[in-house]
C-alpha cells in the first residue's frame, strides 16, 4: 500500500486514535505503559477480539447475532461441566464445546436462511433458549472444578507480558483475514452482504453462506468462552453476558459497514484494543468503570455517523 492510500485504510483511524490515546494517558500516568499494564490489557483484549471477531462475521453479511453471549456462555459451563462432572481432559471438553459453539451457529443461520425471519428476531429468540439452558443445567451455580493447566492458559505468560491467551486470539485474527480475503468463502460472504440479489444471480449460494458465517460466529463465540473460562477460573454461569455492545463496538469502530459487504479484521483488532484502553484509563483515573458503556455508545454513534457521511460522499451527495 503506497503511503498516500494509507489516511484511507480502515485501519488508519483507530490506529492514530490507539497511539494518540497512550501518549495522553502515558504523559498523566506512565505506569498506563508498565508491564503488569500491558498483561492487563492483552489478557481482555485476547478473549474480546475473538467475541468481535464472532460478530463481525454476521455483520460482513449483513446481519447481527444477538446471542453471541448467550452462545459463549452455554460453551463455557459445558466446558468447565465436562472437567467437573464428568472428568474429561480439557482437550476433549473443548473439542465438546466448540461444536456445541458452531452447532448452535448452524442452528441460527439454518433458521434464517430457510425461513426468511430477520435474524434479528431469530437470534434473539435463541439468544434466550441458550441463556436459559445455561441458567437451567448449571441452577445458576458456577463451576469451579477447573484444571490446573486451563487456569495457568488463562493467566500465565508466554514472554514477557504477552499472556498464552493471546495465540488463541493470533490465530483467530489471522485465520479471519485469510478467510475473508484470501480464500471463496470468504469473498462469498462480502458479496451476499454487499448485494445478496447480485451475488445469487452471480452463483453464490445464499444459504450455504448464511450457514457458513454462522455456524463460524457459533464456533468464534465457543472459543471465547472457553478462553474466558482460564481466564476467571470457573465456569460461570454469567459469562457471554455483557459481550452484546463490545462485539458491535470494536467492528463499527474499526470501519464494519452495518449494512453488510464491508469489514475489516485490523480495524476491528483495534477498535477492540481502544476498548480496553478507554477500560484501563478509566480504572487509573479512579472513574467509575460503568462509564465504559456510555463511552461504547457514544463511539458506536459516532462511527456510524462518519460511515454514513463517507457513504454519501461516495454516492455524489445524495443522502
Amino acid at each position: 500500500m503506497k503511503l498516500a492510500a494509507l489516511p484511507r485504510a480502515d485501519w488508519f483511524g483507530p490506529l492514530a486514535i490507539v497511539i494518540l490515546a497512550s501518549i495522553v494517558i502515558t504523559a498523566f500516568d506512565p505506569s498506563f505503559l508498565s508491564p503488569f499494564n500491558i498483561q492487563i490489557l492483552l489478557l481482555a483484549a485476547s478473549v474480546n477480539v475473538v467475541v468481535a471477531m464472532s460478530q463481525m462475521i454476521i455483520i460482513a453479511i449483513g446481519q447481527m447475532n444477538l446471542a453471541i453471549g448467550a452462545i459463549g456462555g452455554f460453551a463455557a459451563i459445558t466446558f468447565a461441566g465436562l472437567m467437573q462432572v464428568w472428568s474429561f481432559p480439557p482437550p476433549l471438553a473443548a473439542v465438546c464445546a466448540l461444536g456445541l459453539g458452531a452447532a448452535a451457529g448452524l442452528f441460527n443461520g439454518a433458521l434464517i436462511a430457510r425461513t426468511g425471519v430477520s435474524a434479528f428476531v431469530i437470534t434473539l429468540a435463541s439468544l434466550s433458549i441458550f441463556k436459559g439452558a445455561d441458567l437451567g443445567i448449571t441452577r445458576a451455580q458456577p463451576f469451579y472444578g477447573v484444571p490446573a493447566s486451563v487456569k495457568a492458559f488463562g493467566n500465565a505468560t508466554m514472554i514477557g507480558p504477552i499472556p498464552w491467551l493471546a495465540l488463541p486470539a493470533a490465530v483467530v485474527v489471522i485465520g479471519m483475514w485469510r478467510l475473508l480475503y484470501r480464500q471463496k468463502v470468504g469473498r462469498f460472504i462480502l458479496a451476499v452482504g454487499g448485494n445478496s440479489s447480485a451475488a445469487e444471480l452471480s452463483g453464490v449460494s445464499i444459504e450455504r453462506t448464511t450457514l457458513w458465517a454462522h455456524g463460524l460466529s457459533g464456533f468464534l463465540a465457543a472459543l471465547a468462552g472457553i478462553m474466558l473460562v482460564g481466564r476467571l477460573q470457573l465456569g460461570q454461569p454469567s459469562i457471554g453476558d455483557d459481550w452484546l455492545i463490545l462485539s458491535f463496538a470494536a467492528p463499527v469502530i474499526g470501519g464494519a459497514a452495518l449494512a453488510g459487504g464491508h469489514v475489516s479484521v485490523f480495524g476491528t483488532l483495534l477498535g477492540v484494543v481502544i476498548v480496553a484502553m478507554i477500560t484501563q484509563a478509566l480504572v487509573i483515573f479512579r472513574i467509575d468503570p460503568f462509564f465504559v458503556q456510555v463511552v461504547l455508545g457514544l463511539l458506536i454513534l459516532w462511527t456510524v455517523g462518519v460511515n454514513r457521511l463517507r457513504e454519501v460522499r461516495l454516492s455524489g451527495g445524495r443522502a
